[in-house]
């Protein structure tokens, strides 16, 4: 449908030209300008969808602020110098600049709906969140709001309380008490003095998916989504709206190791590769221990070889700290 909108686009600008040409005596001419221009037209329109509007708002205010501040600033100019159109050319182009660079990087948050609840005199909130059914049911959410990391509004849509809802009043055992923690959870936010939780009924019909809604209604708020849905971050960050991932944030605040420090650990089970040991951290993180078979069921110290940072998290790799001394004693020799 788009690409006959474009095309019926491109025919009325080359028509245009043909009876512009036929009125002066010049076919071709005109038909060939009609059609330079149907492409330009095209070429702006697509140019206009990959850039910001809240950017373009900004920068034509910017721009006139400039403008008319520079001519302010001429007014005494004009009653004691009778020519000063280079200093008012001057002046103009570089005000004007100016403002239209400040206007396009302050405009780049700006949204319609931001601008409507200005117009409206209504304030614009800051800080609004919305929480996704994922972290909700996760928990973790709470205890960074009760840490003091994160403050605002909270917004709840509807469509998530109710997919919270039926997972509280599934059949499965799990899945009932899974449903029932996330309730829990939002309860234990809302009495945060700090965290303003606010339910939302507002819903978008034609979209079926929670995720798309999710971030639609972000877009519509101009608002941050905390989500642990890998899938989620993904479409909303090429939709262009922020999100705070609960796992990223968990990745981020583990302890940071260097190879040659030393860890004491509890060696739980056997590893994927011949002779390996496995023991996990306090936060989780996995470590890989080399030739530490013989330590399953066992506390032992270790001494780090190397790290890796993977999409699922930090694996660390040792070996124990006896065999990693001696080995180093020898690369010394």
């Amino acid at each position: 449908m788009l690409s006959i909108i474009r095309l019926a686009v491109f025919l009325i600008f080359v028509l245009s030209g043909y009876f512009l040409g036929l009125r002066y005596n010049a076919l071709i001419e005109g038909t060939a300008f009609g059609a330079v221009c149907g492409i330009l037209a095209l070429l702006i329109e697509r140019l206009l969808k990959k850039v910001n509007l809240g950017r373009i708002i900004g920068g034509l205010a910017g721009l006139v602020t400039g403008i008319v501040f520079a001519n302010l600033l001429l007014l005494p100019l004009r009653r004691a110098v009778p020519d000063i159109s280079v200093a008012s050319f001057v002046l103009n182009a570089l005000l004007g600049y100016v403002g239209l660079l400040i206007g396009l990087r302050r405009g780049e948050n700006l949204t319609l709906p931001g601008l409507f609840r200005i117009f409206k005199g209504q304030e614009t909130e800051e800080h609004v969140k919305i929480l996704d059914t994922s972290v909700i049911i996760d928990g973790r959410i709470a205890d960074v709001c009760e840490a003091g990391f994160l403050d605002g509004v909270f917004l709840v849509p509807q469509f998530i309380l109710q997919e919270l809802q039926h997972i509280a009043d599934s059949p499965d055992p799990l899945k009932r008490a899974r449903g029932r923690r996330g309730l829990d959870i939002l309860h234990r936010i809302q009495k945060m003095a700090h965290i303003n939780v606010r339910i939302t009924d507002e819903d978008f019909p034609k979209i079926k998916e929670v995720d798309s809604k999710l971030v639609a209604l972000a877009r519509v708020h101009d608002a941050k989504v905390i989500t642990n849905d890998f899938n989620l971050n993904k479409v909303a960050e090429l939709q262009g709206v922020t999100v705070l991932n609960i796992n990223e944030l968990a990745n981020a605040l583990k302890p940071v190791v260097l190879p040659g420090e030393t860890l004491k650990v509890f060696v739980i089970k056997e590893g994927k590769e011949y002779n390996q040991g496995v023991a996990y951290l306090d936060d989780g993180t996995m470590v890989v221990v080399e030739n530490g078979r013989r330590l399953i069921g066992k506390n032992a110290e270790v001494a780090v070889t190397s790290v890796l940072q993977t999409t699922a998290g930090r694996m660390i790799f040792s070996k124990p700290k006896e065999e990693y001394e001696r080995e180093e004693f020898k690369t010394v020799k």
